[in-house]
Order: C-alpha cells, then sequence, then structure tokens
C-alpha cells in the first residue's frame, strides 16, 4: 500500500475510532463497555505483536550491517559522538522543558491528596536501581533478548557482532555481510505485508480507549492534557528548528516521509510499530543507510525526548497534587534520575509510565500518584510516542546529512592528492 493512502486510511480509522468508542461508551454500561473493548484490544494486540515479531531481525540485521560498514572505513566514533551528543542534549532540554512548563502553570495545585499505602497503580516496577539497570542492558542470551523483545540488550549485541564482523570483513573472509543485508530486505518486505492490518488495528486501539473512558476524559483533564501538548508543541519546534539549520528545506520532504510512521506511533502509542516504516522514510529521504542502522535502534533506547518531557512534567503534577515542596535541588535531582532511568524504556504503550512508577519512590514520591493520569495517560502516551519518533528520525537525518558531507570532502581530498602526485 503506498504511504499515502497508508496514511489516509489511518486518519479515517482514527476519525471513525472516536466515532464509534463515543457511541459504545454512551450506550452501555460499563461492564459492557470493558468487554467491547477488551475484544476490541485484540485487534490491536495482534497488530503489536506482529511488529515485534519483525523488530528484533530487523534491529539486528540493520545495526550490524550499519556498525560493520562504519567501522570497516573508520567513521564510527564520528557518528557515534554526535548521536550520544545529539540525545544527551535532547534529553536535557526535553526535561528542563517539562520541569519548567509545571512550574510555570501548577497542574497539580488545588487537588490536595495525601497518600495512601492501599493506593496502587497496578503496574510493575520490578523494583528498579542503578546496578539493576546497568546489569539489564547486557545480555545473557541474545536468544533470550529477542524472545522479550528488549531493544537495548539488541543494540548491544549488535554493536559487538557489527565490530568482530567488521574486523572478520577486513581480512576477506566473510560473507555474513550478503546474509544479514538480505535478512533485513525480507523483514522490511514482512513489514509490509503486516501494515495492510494496520488501519484495522489503528480504529481497534482508538475506539476501545474512548469506548472505556468516554470522551468526557478530554474535557475533565483538559488543563493537564493542553498544558502537556503546549510543551509537546514547544519540544517539536525547537527539534525542527534544528533539523532546518542542518537541513534546509529538505526537512519538508523528511516531514512528508514521516506521515505515515508518525500517525502509526500516535494512533498505537508505540514507537516499535513505527519502526519499520521510519527506517524506509529515511532511507527514501536519502540518509546512508549504515548511518540509519547505527542511529535509529539508539535513538529508540536513549533518544525519547516526548517521555522525557512527559515524566518530568508528570513528576511535578503529582508533587503538586500531594502538596509536596520541590526545591530547586530537588528538581535538579529528578532530572538527573529520570536522564538515567528512561534510557531504554520499552518502545510500547505505557512504557514511559512503568520507568516512572519505578522512578518515583527514588525521589520521595508517592507512587500512587499516577492514579491521577491513567485515565488521560492513552492521549498523554501518543504525544510522547509520537514525539520519540520524530526526535529520533530528525536527529539519524541530521547526523546522515553531517557523515555524507564528511565522506564528500575526505573524498574530494583524496582525489586531489591523487591528482597532485600524478
Amino acid at each position: 500500500m503506498k504511504s499515502r493512502y497508508m496514511a489516509r486510511s489511518i486518519v479515517v480509522a482514527i476519525t471513525l475510532g472516536v466515532a464509534v468508542g463515543g457511541y459504545l461508551h454512551g450506550s452501555f454500561d460499563i461492564g459492557t463497555t470493558q468487554t467491547i473493548a477488551g475484544y476490541l484490544s485484540l485487534v490491536t494486540d495482534v497488530f503489536l505483536r506482529l511488529i515485534k515479531m519483525v523488530i528484533a531481525p530487523l534491529i539486528l540485521a540493520t545495526l550490524i550491517t550499519g556498525v560493520a560498514s562504519m567501522a570497516d572505513s573508520g567513521s564510527i566514533g564520528r557518528v557515534g559522538f554526535k548521536a550520544i551528543a545529539w540525545f544527551m542534549i535532547a534529553s536535557i532540554v526535553s526535561l528542563c522543558i517539562g520541569l519548567g512548563l509545571a512550574n510555570l502553570f501548577q497542574p497539580g495545585v488545588g487537588l490536595v491528596l495525601t497518600d495512601t499505602a492501599a493506593a496502587s497503580t497496578g503496574l510493575s516496577t520490578g523494583g528498579f536501581s542503578l546496578s539493576i539497570f546497568l546489569t539489564h542492558v547486557f545480555p545473557r542470551s541474545i536468544v533470550e533478548a529477542m524472545g522479550n523483545n528488549e531493544i537495548l540488550q539488541i543494540v548491544v549485541f549488535s554493536l559487538f557482532f557489527g565490530f568482530g564482523l567488521a574486523f572478520v570483513k577486513g581480512r576477506g573472509k566473510s560473507s555474513i555481510m550478503d546474509v544479514l543485508e538480505e535478512l533485513a530486505q525480507i523483514m522490511f518486505r514482512v513489514t509490509d505485508y503486516v501494515m495492510l492490518v494496520a488501519p484495522l488495528a489503528v480504529f481497534a486501539a482508538i475506539a476501545a480507549t474512548i469506548t472505556i473512558h468516554g470522551l468526557d476524559m478530554v474535557v475533565s483533564f483538559g488543563k493537564l492534557i493542553a498544558e502537556f501538548f503546549l510543551g509537546i508543541a514547544i519540544l517539536w519546534s525547537l527539534i525542527a528548528a534544528v533539523g532546518y539549520l542542518a537541513l534546509g528545506k529538505r526537512l519538508k520532504d523528511l516531514l512528508k516521509l514521516m506521515r505515515e510512521p508518525l500517525l502509526l506511533a500516535f494512533s498505537t502509542a508505540s514507537s516499535e510499530a513505527a519502526y519499520p516504516k521510519t527506517i524506509a522514510a529515511l532511507d527514501a529521504f536519502g540518509s546512508p543507510k549504515r548511518v540509519t542502522a547505527f542511529v535509529l535502534p539508539l535513538g529508540y533506547s536513549f533518544n525519547l525526548d516526548g517521555s522525557m518531557m512527559y515524566q518530568a512534567f508528570i513528576v511535578m503534577f503529582i508533587a503538586q497534587a500531594y502538596n509536596i515542596e520541590m526545591t530547586f535541588t530537588h528538581q535538579m535531582m529528578v532530572l538527573l534520575t529520570l536522564l538515567v532511568i528512561s534510557k531504554g524504556t520499552a518502545g510500547v504503550a505505557r512504557g514511559s509510565l512503568v520507568v516512572l512508577a519505578a522512578g518515583l519512590p527514588m525521589i520521595g514520591l508517592p507512587e500512587a500518584g499516577l492514579l491521577l493520569i491513567l485515565a488521560v495517560d492513552p492521549i498523554l502516551d501518543m504525544g510522547r510516542t509520537t514525539t520519540n519518533v520524530f526526535g529520533c528520525a530528525v536527529a539519524t537525518a541530521v547526523i546522515g546529512k553531517g557523515a555524507e558531507n564528511k565522506e564528500e570532502k575526505l573524498t574530494t581530498e583524496a582525489s586531489q592528492s591523487i591528482q597532485s602526485l600524478s
């Protein structure tokens, strides 16, 4: 299905999902609506399972070949440094926007809640600590990592494998590169087949959410939602401005190509769902494939602009709701804590919420505060996930442009040197 038709189909699916969900919510009792929403969610769950089926082998194939190609050409150090620098700066800026808006608007002031031990979000945090996080980064088994779709662990294994493959390839003994490149092409084709189900899955996801919560949740938490999406708009503007400085008018081309992946991310609240199409969009844009294969998977683990802003904003919202004073020093601790624990957030719906639930006890806030935003979190999740995908795409395109310019300069200098010698 061509990109523009897929994008239109997804927009139609979102519209129908809102309409059908609103009708179902107002026509049946709570028990019936939950049952109907459960059946609708089955369609979305199947689609996301199919996407996850593709993600692990696709990241493995594309990242290994990307690392091997760049290590072979000696450019991996430059690209890696630029990527990490971008990710860290973008994360800090995102956190500062979230903290700044929450201090400015104070969305939680006036709720005056008290913590109760009995309250629970029902989210499993897994007893998060820094040592557990650092240990979790490194896979015990690549099979286990792929089976659990642990993107960060797959990235770590692929980095090691890619460097090893570059060494073997340099000695002229490897044909694995061809196999991996062919595997990537196969997974792209499988993705095309899976994407045929996307409009139906989008309709089911939106309809299920509205069926349970109704359109009233948008009105009840309208202020919170509006302030959060103002932050998202500011963040998009900053990312787009940096993208324009690097890409010029070509940024418009990138945005056109990214319509489909962004709509997928928004409607499914899953960045994983948008991953294959994001790679295809960047390839169509002209970003060097080895740079895309290296930077984009790293971005999915480390460049979570929307999630970072969301976490900072909600932390302050909860503190204000429970009337807990947050000094400047405490807020800086929040910033540093979120900067660490958000890395490697699962690219699935509510991944950021689980990480936030793990982080709240670390910064002295009641985990039960997340109950306040569970009703509208699906809407917030759509915004932060779309921003994650947008930020990763622009970062990859900008870094790819820099790598491309560097190679052209080196090629020109080499040609001039050969001409001068001759």
